[in-house]
């Protein structure tokens, strides 16, 4: 048997060399000093080797311990070396269905979908919030309570808003775990209602008429990028998110008939909406296809080729016009929602029609799947007479937009 002294003293020679301690433990000792531990045995009349860790991590008292456990998988009827690959192949499967890969994975599922900016920052997200805790986790293995207990972390620092973006996250990541074959539930549907509220966000906007036409000779006084330009002159005039807005395609737009029709799958609401062009917006558009009509997109990025512009890029802007959140008028991208649904509604246009307009949500699933052309008609008229009153607060005019009547 081997002595600790004889394991620790053991020099190098030219050659590979062993010590022997006993039951097929020995010390592999080789030319540039590496100590290794193995153990020679016959399993099913083969003789075999296998690797019990490096001296002196592994010391003489361990190498026994493995070495005996080694044994007793034998006397079982089980390879141990078979065993360990079956192990190393079992770690293996559970890191590649791991949260975090998943998780990766379906970004990059996204990526095509959605603007460089929002990639970015559900990527931040998780990364930030719950990678460090369920990362490493196998998806399949990960349980509600695991599933709570790190999105209160996010929670308790007083982030009720970020703590609830991603809930919705994971709960997409499920759903592509699921449609992959390597979950078979969403459990954070389960955890639905079990954080914190989340406090609205409510959006700057500007809606008193003299600002807002001050608004509106600032923005056609924008000095930057035509594109942006465009951009922030059509957001008034087509109020929609700005997501919506930055991802624009030419192939969407019909403007001989004055219309633009966006697919579902670009909505935050998954449902089809069309946007009645006033004049002016088509004017805008005209002006704006020489520069980028070739393109796929109608407000392409500056830099990465084949991406649209930023959802931040007319929030950006406005910031740098002088309308960011510390001025006496702040305004946001998002605000042109409110504008239109605060002014529209004074002039006393039907709420309906607004909100149909504006593309809220239809609570009733059937309904919403075929009332994307609801009031259409009406919300032509509605949308040209918005751009009117628009065009009258920009001239410093005082505007009493006449409602007609829509029916």
């Amino acid at each position: 048997m081997l002595s600790d002294i004889q394991v620790r003293k053991a020099k190098p020679q030219e050659k590979p060399f062993k010590l022997a301690d006993e039951r097929g433990l020995y010390l592999l000792v080789n030319p540039n000093g590496a100590k290794l531990w193995r153990m020679n045995y016959r399993f099913t009349g083969k003789q075999k080797t296998l690797a019990l860790g490096v001296y002196p991590d592994v010391s003489l008292s361990d190498a026994r311990t493995k070495r005996d456990e080694a044994r007793q998988l034998m006397a079982q009827g089980i390879d141990p070396s078979a065993q360990r690959k079956s192990a190393k192949a079992a770690t293996a499967e559970r890191a590649a269905n791991s949260f975090e890969v998943i998780a990766r994975e379906w970004l990059e599922s996204q990526r095509s979908k959605w603007d460089t900016g929002t990639h970015e920052k559900i990527q931040a997200r998780l990364e930030s919030n719950l990678f460090p805790y369920l990362g490493v986790r196998p998806i399949a293995e990960i349980t509600a309570p695991e599933q709570l207990t790190a999105l209160r972390r996010v929670a308790e620092r007083g982030a009720n808003h970020t703590a609830a973006r991603l809930r919705s996250d994971v709960s997409r990541i499920f759903r592509f775990a699921i449609a992959t074959g390597r979950a078979d539930r969403d459990h954070a549907r389960d955890i639905t209602g079990a954080l914190p509220a989340a406090k609205t966000a409510h959006m700057s906007t500007i809606v008193e008429p003299k600002a807002v036409g001050e608004l509106l000779r600032a923005l056609d006084g924008y000095t930057g990028l035509p594109v942006v330009r465009a951009a922030l002159k059509l957001a008034p005039l087509v109020f929609l998110r700005p997501g919506e807005l930055a991802g624009a395609e030419w192939g969407e737009f019909d403007l001989d008939a004055g219309e633009w029709r966006i697919p579902g799958e670009r909505m935050k609401m998954d449902g089809r909406h069309i946007v009645p062009l006033s004049a002016q917006a088509v004017a805008i558009l005209r002006d704006l296809h020489p520069l980028t009509g070739h393109q796929r997109y109608v407000f392409p990025h500056a830099r990465n080729k084949g991406q649209h512009m930023s959802r931040e890029t007319v929030r950006a802007a406005l910031v740098r016009m002088g309308y960011g959140p510390s001025s006496e008028t702040p305004m946001t991208a998002h605000g042109f929602r409110g504008m239109a649904s605060t002014l529209l509604h004074e002039q006393g246009w039907p709420s309906d029609m607004i909100e149909r307009q504006l593309a809220h949500s239809e609570k009733n699933k059937v309904k919403a799947a075929y009332n994307h052309a609801e009031h259409l008609p009406e919300r032509r008229k509605m949308m040209q007479s918005w751009a009117d009153y628009l065009d009258g607060l920009k001239a410093g005019a005082v505007v009493i937009p006449f409602l007609q009547k829509t029916g």
